[in-house]
This record gives structure tokens, C-alpha cells and sequence, in this order.
């Protein structure tokens, strides 16, 4: 089975406002609302893809009612952890640039991961998956996905997934996860690079992070495709496909799926991190997560 798990989900609202300016009324062009948060993103493209998975999350107050009742709608199985506060809302503007207005969080304790901590306990079994994405809502600092897994102690072959920024990943490695997928600017900020790094600087970093205790580590770098290096020693680098972006919220989670249904599939991790860049250029070229059928036509064109 197939784990999500995502502290901080949303409410995510997007608008389009043609040539936005600062300090006057802007008027929407159009403007729609989604379930966001990156594990449940992983949830949602991996049940596109034909994937089964369980989400497990914390929500609070009316935008978590509001976040339940979505979740149920689109079919995905969940657990939802019920907290103080409320559940954010993150303002996604879509005019000449992209500008996002992210929401702080609910109230997490000590006690609610608690709960969280026995839930997965109960459910985790050999050969399962554990896909622990994105932010999580303050006070939680950046020791809390490590503290999550040490309490956890998933058995040698579940595999463990980590998307985070900077300590929130890095301090996860000494569990070494079968996965983590940094993108360059948070592979930039975790080495204290000056510049973006070319491809042979990526693998560098990427097999220094392996040294740290990461088995298999995906580096994404938007527009320009993906770098790779594996456990079994090897560097591999996957152009995206060309297109128009229309949005880039949840391109990352698509690959992330991508890569776990066809490495599933083929055990190939050439042919799974082919995918994970296609599915991740198909979700940046629609409105919100891409279908099937736009993942493999995209894919298509990489071949």
C-alpha cells in the first residue's frame, strides 16, 4: 500500500487577473478552488494514474471541513486527523508572473502527531510506501518529519519518501529514505550555491546527500528536466518536455508520483524517472493536476 501524508493541506484558490497591479482593485479574469497540499497532490496524480493510496493529514475548522468533504468526493482513501485553528488558504495568482500567497497552517501539537505516529504504526507492513510531503505549520520546526520516523521506525523495506525544504529534508537522511527529490533552488539553499549548479554539479550535490544516508535522490529542475543518481551507482539526466507554463503548483508531487507508479510497474529507474519528468511537465502545462492520457502523450514526445 501506498502512504501520503501531508501536515499542512489547503485550500488552494487560484485567480487570474490579466496585468496585475499593486495598490488598485484588480478584477478576476477567472478564478477556481482546489484541494492542495503536496502529499495529497502525490495522492490525487497517483490515483489518476490507476495507484491506490491511503492520505493521512491534519485539518482544522471550516476549511478543513471543506478540505474532508473534497477529499471524499474524489474518492481517495483517508484518515484525517481533526486539530485547533484552521486549516489554510493559499492565494495562487496567475498574471504576467505567478505569485502565491501561502496560508501559516492549523494548530499541530505534540499530541496530534502522536496519533498520527499510531495510525501509521498500525498500518505500515513490509514492502509498503511513505510519501511525507511539504511544509509543516508553525510551531513544528524542522526536526519534525525525522522525529515522525523515529517513532515510526519503518521496517528496512518500506520505502520512504521525503519532498521538504532545507533541515525538514536533510534531517530526515540518517533514516535513509529510498527517496528524496529536492529541486535545484532547494538544492541550492541546502549547499549555500551562489548560482544554480550545472548538471555535473547536481549530481555532485545529489551524491553528497547520498553519503548522508538518501538511497536514491531526484533533483528537478523545472523547464530543464531532472537529474538522478541511484543506489546502484548510477547519474542519469531526463530533458523535459517543451511547452506553455499554465501552472506550476503540483508539478513536483506529479513527478514524485510518476516515478513511484511506473517504478512500481517496471523497476527501472531510468524508465520511472522518464515518467516522473512527464507527468511532471504535463501538470505545468494544465490548469491543475494533468490526466493520464496528458502524462503519456507528453511522455510520448520525450521518447
Amino acid at each position: 500500500m501506498i502512504y501520503t501524508v501531508t501536515f499542512n493541506p489547503s485550500l488552494d484558490y487560484y485567480v487570474k487577473v490579466n496585468n496585475l497591479k499593486s495598490g488598485i482593485v484588480n478584477r478576476t479574469a477567472s478564478e477556481y478552488i482546489t484541494v492542495g497540499g503536496k502529499g495529497l497532490n502525490v495522492s490525487l496524480a497517483l490515483k489518476e494514474l490507476g495507484d491506490p493510496s491511503f492520505a493521512y493529514g491534519f485539518v482544522a475548522g471550516f476549511t478543513g471541513k471543506a478540505i474532508d468533504e473534497r477529499v471524499t468526493s474524489a474518492g481517495l482513501e483517508h484518515d484525517f486527523i481533526e486539530v485547533g485553528g484552521r486549516s489554510r488558504i493559499n492565494v495562487k495568482i496567475k498574471s504576467i508572473t505567478e505569485t502565491d500567497i501561502n496560508g501559516a497552517g492549523a494548530e499541530v501539537g505534540e499530541e496530534d502527531i502522536e496519533k498520527l505516529t499510531d495510525k501509521l504504526r498500525g498500518r505500515l507492513q513490509s514492502g509498503d510506501w511513505l510519501i511525507i510531503c511539504g511544509s509543516v505549520p508553525a510551531p513544528l520546526d524542522d526536526k519534525t518529519y525525522e522525529n515522525l520516523l523515529k517513532k515510526i521506525r519503518p521496517a528496512k523495506d518500506v520505502n520512504v519518501v521525503v519532498d521538504a525544504c532545507g533541515g525538514l529534508l536533510t534531517n530526515t537522511l540518517r533514516y535513509k529514505p529510498f527517496l528524496i527529490k529536492p529541486n535545484i533552488f532547494e538544492l541550492s539553499e541546502i549547499f549555500g550555491l551562489k548560482t544554480l549548479p550545472n548538471i555535473k554539479e547536481i549530481a555532485s550535490c545529489a551524491r553528497s546527500l547520498q553519503k548522508q544516508g538518501a538511497r536514491n535522490v531526484i533533483v528537478s529542475m523545472g523547464a530543464d528536466g531532472a537529474v538522478m543518481v541511484t543506489e546502484t551507482d548510477q547519474a542519469m539526466y531526463v530533458r523535459a518536455a517543451r511547452g506553455q507554463l499554465v501552472n506550476s503548483v503540483g508539478a513536483g508531487d506529479s513527478m514524485i508520483a510518476g516515478f513511484v507508479h511506473e517504478y512500481l510497474r517496471s523497476g527501472n529507474y531510468f524508465s520511472a524517472l522518464n515518467f516522473a519528468t512527464a507527468a511532471g511537465s504535463a501538470c505545468a502545462f494544465t490548469q491543475h493536476l494533468a490526466t493520464r492520457e496528458q502524462i503519456e502523450y507528453i511522455e510520448s514526445l520525450m521518447l
